[in-house]
């Protein structure tokens, strides 16, 4: 009875922390890291402040936490279409499409999680900085290896920069986002989505494996 009564308590318990989490992520996308306490998401969802303290227990450990869970949402959302297509071009052209399509949906409220919190924390030091820093490094990472298995497969010209190209197609998809943020609208997913495709095309050994630019 008392390991049952004991396995009641870590459900609920992990049930609230999802729940927490799953408001903290988009506060954080619309206000920043720094906007979340804890005594706020506990008024907002209406639970116990004492609950939710004992589960966090510091506002450096519930931003922790929220980058975690903004991590796994971004895996969902962006590198989970991704891997389910072939290496190659069409992984590449995938990838950037999820990226768009994960910004334009507001799958966070405030666009990309990672391009806002990043900005809020760039020039700082401490954990929090080091997880977001480990996470861009992570995204830039999966950028690159990605460009790279299209072009040992000779799907990208031989010579192709593939660090200089993941750079260019992070900046167009992130420029997307924050224009779209900034002004409330959509007009920079077609215009990234025309760039990212117009590069790809110049270094495609077969253009026609992609699509046309919108």
């Amino acid at each position: 009875m008392g390991g049952a009564r004991l396995d009641g308590r870590v459900e609920r318990g992990n049930q609230t922390r999802q729940l927490v989490l799953g408001r903290a992520v988009h506060v954080a996308s619309t206000e920043g890291l720094e906007g979340l306490s804890l005594g706020r998401l506990a008024t907002e969802l209406k639970l116990s402040k004492s609950g939710v303290f004992a589960l966090f227990g510091s506002k450096e450990e519930l931003q922790l936490a929220t980058v975690r869970a903004a991590v796994a949402v971004f895996v969902d959302h962006v590198l989970t279409p991704t891997r389910a297509v072939p290496p190659g071009l069409g992984r590449v052209w995938r990838m950037c499409e999820s990226w768009l399509s994960y910004s334009q949906r507001r799958v966070f409220s405030g666009g990309c999680f990672f391009y806002a919190t990043i900005a809020e924390f760039d020039s700082r030091e401490g954990k929090v900085h080091d997880a977001l820093a480990s996470t861009q490094t992570g995204w830039v990472t999966f950028v690159e290896e990605t460009v790279e298995e299209a072009r040992v497969r000779g799907e990208l010209a031989a010579d192709t920069d593939v660090s200089q190209l993941a750079f260019e197609l992070i900046a167009f998809m992130e420029l997307a986002n924050a224009e779209s943020v900034l002004h409330n609208n959509n007009p920079g997913y077609t215009k990234a989505a025309r760039a990212i495709l117009g590069r790809l095309h110049a270094v495609a050994t077969d253009p026609s494996a992609l699509p046309a630019a919108p």
